[in-house]
This record gives C-alpha cells, structure tokens and sequence, in this order.
C-alpha cells in the first residue's frame, strides 16, 4: 500500500508535489504523462503513479525530499519552483459537524459529512525557510483554485506561512473554484469558501477574489450533478461586505467534459496586478 511505501523509504506523501511539478513542467508531453502515469490494479505496484516512484527513489538517492524535489524539477525542466509549505510529516484532520472526526486528506472527501473544520495533527509544524523567503519576495500570491479543505487551507494551518502571506506587501488573490467539490463544498457559494477559507487563517491573507461567471453547457452540468458537483454561485455582495474586492468574467472552458479554469485569462489578470505594483 502507499502507505507502507512511505514508511519503508521514510518520506512525505508526493501526490500534491508531483501534480505541481507536472504542472510547471516545461517537459515534453510524453515526460508529464509518464509522471501522472498510474500503475494498473493488479500490478505490483498497484495504487501508485510513476511520479510517485520517481520522488521516493530520487528522495532515497539525495537524502533528503526538498533535495529530491530540486533534481526532479531539474528532469522536467520547470518553468519555476515547487516549494513545499513543511518538511514535517503531518496528517490532515476534520472535524465535521456532526462531532466526527476523520484522519488523512485521502479519506476526508469521502466521508460525505459537511466539515466543520480541519487541523494538522502534529500540530504547529515548521515551514521551510524557501517557501517564507518566497512568500516574502511575492509581487503577487495567489490562493488555489484548488480543494478548499484538502489543498488549500492546509499551507494556512502553518502559522509561519500565514503570518508571511499577512506580513507581505504583494497583492494577494483567491481565485475561486468553478464547481463545489462533493465532500468538501456541498453547496458552497462563493463567499463561504472565502469564510471557510478567513476562519482558517487571518483576515488579511486576501485582497481579491476572482470569481466564474461564464455559462456552462447544459450536459455538462448534468454529468457533474451526477457526481454531486454543481455551479459555484456567486454572491458577489457578500464578498464585498466581507471587505474584498471581486474580478468577475467567464474564467470556465470546457475539455474533454472537464471544466477547467481558463489560465490564459488568469494569467492576463494576474500580470495586470503586477503592472498596478
């Protein structure tokens, strides 16, 4: 199981670190699909990804996973950094709202209770020294999009970051998932995930808010709702009232059925903070 693995090798779990780094790979097409590449059920090596292999053993070879990390970006040639928030090795918790709790970010969607809040057991982990010299040197820091409890609150949880993403002049922007996300979001509008998102952390770790307006083809919509996934409504007002500022535009393309955010237009959004600075 992946979890023997990384008791065997001794190392934090890779899954969010490898999707960053195929993320800014500047690799060959082949290169990124071979590290999201996922070992068939009755393989040895079942429940794993190629990626996931690739940082253990590279991890075992340096010595150390930030170092591992470093050399893998080096093979796909990244246009960037992947920093990890923490070396430490903590587990996710949720705390749901009907008094249950449920340990590991895998099992956490699955539950189908609405959360209440999530927390780092062991608690108060120490942030890495890159990731604070990042946030520190930010023009801009931008918050997903992304799980809400799974993905992105848990670099919050970190005290050190969020004081660094406080402490920092950058503008800071939260771009707002297009669908809720079963397990996580049932039914969230957007100003919830931005209240979710304050009662995780501080007030000021936002200044914007960039929120979908665009329409979504009806078909799609129905194959989403059939996975309870739905239309993240936008309650601008509210967002507003809570003292932020909101971008609205059609931030939603559709591939291969999926609904993606379009990152040729966040980007444009994103420069244009940076041409305000």
């Amino acid at each position: 199981s992946s979890g023997r693995l990384r008791q065997q090798f001794d190392i934090l779990p890779p899954g969010d670190i490898r999707n960053c780094l195929v993320a800014l790979a500047d690799a060959p097409t082949l290169m990124r699909d071979l590290f999201q590449f996922r070992f068939e059920e009755n393989s040895e090596f079942s429940g794993h990804s190629f990626g996931n292999l690739f940082i253990t053993v590279m991890t075992r070879l340096t010595g150390d996973f930030e170092k591992a990390i470093k050399e893998t970006s080096k093979v796909l040639a990244l246009r960037g950094q992947v920093i990890p928030s923490t070396l430490n090795n903590v587990v996710l918790v949720a705390q749901h709202k009907d008094g249950s709790e449920t340990v590991g970010e895998d099992k956490i969607p699955k539950t189908n209770r609405p959360i209440d809040k999530v927390s780092l057991q062991p608690a108060s982990p120490q942030a890495t020294p890159d990731a604070i010299k990042a946030i520190e040197e930010a023009q801009v820091i931008i918050l997903g999009p992304g799980s809400l409890y799974t993905s992105i609150i848990p670099n919050l949880l970190i005290k050190e970051i969020t004081d660094a993403v406080v402490s920092s002049g950058a503008i800071k922007v939260y771009v707002c998932n297009i669908m809720t996300q079963p397990g996580e979001t049932d039914g969230y509008t957007a100003s919830e995930h931005i209240k979710v998102l304050m009662g995780h952390s501080q007030p000021r770790v936002l200044d914007y808010s960039i929120v979908n307006t665009g329409e979504i083809p009806q078909s799609t919509l129905k194959r989403y709702a059939q996975q309870n996934s739905y239309l993240v409504i936008n309650d601008r007002k509210k967002i507003e009232n809570m003292g932020y500022r909101v971008i609205e535009d059609d931030f939603a393309i559709v591939e291969n059925d999926v609904i993606r955010h379009d990152h040729v237009k966040l980007a444009r959004i994103i420069l244009g903070f940076i041409e305000e600075i």
